[in-house]
């Protein structure tokens, strides 16, 4: 589960935590591919009524598996132990 959120965040596809409404998804796959929080929103509830269904599951599926901001700010911050 740790190496499918390093590389989402090694891609740059990180949750908002200062932009979020429900679970930063919109706001982090927005930035990512430099887009407007509400623009990214906004095709994603276009997409709703035009190609239904897939959304319903991949949000919830990114909601979990992509790394918050929160958390590689603090990955970064702390001393990496040898293992």
């Amino acid at each position: 589960m740790e190496k499918i959120r390093t590389s989402l965040a090694r891609q740059g596809l990180v949750r908002s935590t200062d932009r979020a409404i429900i679970g930063g998804v919109c706001a982090g796959v927005g930035r990512r591919f430099g887009l407007t929080p509400w623009v990214t929103r906004l095709l994603f509830v276009i997409t709703l009524f035009v190609l239904p269904g897939s959304q319903i599951l991949v949000y919830p599926l990114l909601w979990f598996l992509m790394p918050s901001e929160d958390s590689i700010e603090a990955a970064a911050a702390a001393p990496h132990l040898p293992r």
